[in-house]
């Protein structure tokens, strides 16, 4: 049975031992594909429009993030057309892949970027539909740490 709520949502993410920090307020659909799977579709500002002064003026782009939900696992991509896309895959005690895309200008073929993630914990809470993901890992390079994030979804119900 798949059903949709339309609900504010905070996603955030922070580098635990770097100075890293975003957080976006929006309103997300909610789709409940069975039992606990969801899927969660956001809409941000992109990144250049986002830290331009000009952006309070003009109407921004924006990129779609999609995460797929469920107590085992998250995936989440990001598409932006123009500049960057991404991939993460997280689950508790793997290590999950996190895929990188620079588009060129104009566009041809896509370059991208490979690293690792550890995932130290995910965390789902709420039922039947979730109300907070938690999901604490490390992204690496080769045997380079690239650093420690906590990401952070809250649902408004």
């Amino acid at each position: 049975m798949l059903r949709h709520l339309r609900r504010p949502v905070s996603l955030s993410v922070v580098g635990t031992d770097l100075p890293i920090w975003s957080q976006v307020a929006t309103a997300a659909m909610i789709y409940q594909k069975d039992g606990q799977l969801f899927d969660l579709v956001l809409k941000e500002p992109s990144i250049s429009e986002a830290t331009s002064d000009s952006a309070l003026y003009k109407d921004t782009s924006f990129r779609l993030l999609w995460l797929e939900i469920s107590p085992d696992r998250v995936i989440m991509t990001m598409q932006e057309t123009q500049k960057l896309s991404y991939r993460h895959f997280w689950a508790t005690g793997v290590y999950g892949i996190s895929r990188y895309w620079l588009h060129d200008e104009p566009p041809k073929q896509p370059q991208g970027m490979q690293l690792r993630n550890y995932t130290r914990s995910l965390k789902l809470k709420g039922h039947p539909l979730p109300e907070q993901l938690s999901i604490d890992y490390e992204l690496w390079a080769g045997q380079l740490q690239l650093g420690r994030y906590i990401l952070n979804l809250d649902i408004e119900y």
